[in-house]
């Protein structure tokens, strides 16, 4: 598709648990049936998405990091090779490395490349293995930090505290900075590169420098659309997670949770300075033009929404819808807002393939962006299917499909949710037992049943009285 282009140099910035409605200019176009939260302060995110493309229905495969992260890889649903959770966790199966996988055939395309930052992608196997010629490990940060502030405690647990540090020591700092000398070397060869910029960041607990709490209030900032959730017709692990981390005393008072979001929107902040950092540079070395840059990140964050923290055992578009940000001036004109439904790692992996013509590589299930980016018609599904399997406090499985309106969730233990998104774009109302949604709901489940057996998925088959027969509890017991 871009044979009449030179192959661009591609810059991958991946946050970890970036809520999509913690990006300004998407909230500003943001579809009926998402969800708005106003005090993201994010301008050279926002400056991408102005000189290239925002994907407001962008959404991420499994919303846990590992999963989400070797899906980008493979560019095939994580749990079709038995990537279910973090694999430091429970050991379970991690990806392995195949020469159709975009990485290994950048290299074979003569592109340099470099990973900066986490790598949980696989147990037996390091970057290089996969086609990584570097990767600069946040552990060479981490002994920098030890060795300047011997003294540094934190002391605010999973809800973080702000960082007395500055932001160029914070862990974002020392990754723009490697990122900036990746670039530098780069730069003084003719060979086109790719770079992967992995955040820990704004995964909880999150601390960010006074610079950035400064930038927001505890007054300035509104509940997420889903806070105040009663829980009513929900699934039992759902109050089950309050109790886990100790939040039932607060899952309803928002006064509480502000400077937990603010910390957590302070962060966002402190991201957002750092990517522009890395573009001011980009644009220093004339390379602005020819190089495709796109953030996302692996998923979201519930950060009080529903009254919960963290992301497991929901999939709330809380946690499963992402920014997705594209910018390549060669071949995006620019300020292209597109509402199509999307995947985030599938389709980045594609859009990579596509854009440097990597005809050897294997886009999986992923469809490219790039004619959704450059303004050239549709392009998006018609729904997207997520998937997850519970982690820290038991396991779970759940099925779910979203489409432009609405929010399927197959619990295969639990009661079954259905949200009309349009209506309740902050999933709080489960019409599950609604019988004015009963046409509905079984069309989302045939076309999820449809959708996981095309996938192989292993649960088709024992539980197809579940989504093709809608065989469930007479709900009105519970």
């Amino acid at each position: 598709m871009r044979s009449s282009l030179c192959r661009p140099n591609v810059l991958l910035i991946l946050g970890d648990q970036h809520h999509a409605d913690c990006v300004g200019l998407a909230n500003l176009h943001a579809p009926p049936d998402v969800s708005v939260q106003q005090a993201a302060s994010t301008p050279r995110l926002d400056r991408l998405g102005r000189e290239g493309a925002v994907f407001t229905r962008a959404y991420t495969p499994a919303p846990v990091c590992a999963p989400a992260r070797q899906a980008l890889l493979a560019g095939r649903p994580p749990e079709s090779f038995g990537a279910l959770w973090n694999p430091n966790f429970i050991p379970t199966p991690t990806l392995e490395p195949e020469p159709g996988q975009h990485v290994a055939a950048l290299r074979r395309a003569g592109y340099r490349s470099c990973l900066i930052g986490k790598w949980n992608s696989s147990l037996e196997h390091s970057p290089a293995d996969f086609g990584f010629d570097q990767h600069i490990d946040p552990a060479l940060y981490q002994r920098e930090l030890a060795k300047a502030h011997p003294d540094l405690e934190w002391t605010g647990g999973w809800l973080g505290e702000s960082s007395p540090l500055a932001p160029e020591e914070t862990a974002v700092g020392w990754g723009a900075r490697q990122v900036e000398g990746r670039l530098r070397d780069f730069a003084k060869t003719k060979t086109p590169w790719f770079i992967r910029w992995d955040l820990a960041e704004p995964h909880l607990p999150c601390r960010p420098p006074a610079r950035f709490m400064e930038l927001f209030k505890n007054k300035d900032v509104p509940p997420w659309a889903g806070f105040d959730d009663p829980l009513e017709m929900k699934p039992y692990i759902q109050r089950q997670q309050l109790l886990n981390w100790g939040l039932e005393r607060h899952a309803h008072d928002w006064d509480w949770w502000q400077p937990v979001v603010r910390r957590y929107l302070a962060v966002i902040a402190e991201i957002d300075a750092a990517v522009g950092q890395v573009l001011d540079v980009l644009e220093e070395l004339g390379q602005e033009r020819d190089t495709l840059v796109i953030y996302s990140s692996d998923h979201g964050d519930l950060c009080g929404a529903h009254g919960m923290l963290d992301k497991h055992y929901v999939l709330y578009d809380d946690v499963t819808r992402v920014p997705l940000l594209l910018r390549w001036p060669a071949a995006i004109p620019g300020a292209v807002v597109s509402a199509e439904l999307v995947y985030n790692m599938f389709d980045i992996a594609a859009s990579i393939i596509d854009a440097c013509g990597l005809d050897d590589a294997d886009p999986g299930y992923g469809q490219s962006l790039l004619p959704l980016a450059s303004g050239e018609g549709r392009g998006g599904r018609s729904a997207v299917v997520m998937a997850a399997h519970g982690q820290q406090f038991g396991l779970y499985t759940q099925r779910a499909l979203r489409t432009v309106d609405w929010l399927y969730v197959w619990n295969l233990t639990d009661i079954d949710e259905l949200y009309d998104c349009r209506r309740d774009p902050g999933q709080r109302v489960n019409r599950i037992a609604d019988p004015g949604c009963a046409t509905i709901l079984a069309d989302l489940r045939r076309r999820l049943h449809e959708e996981l057996r095309q996938r192989g998925d292993p649960f088709v088959g024992w539980t197809d009285r579940q989504l093709l027969e809608g065989r469930q509890v007479d709900l009105s017991l519970r």
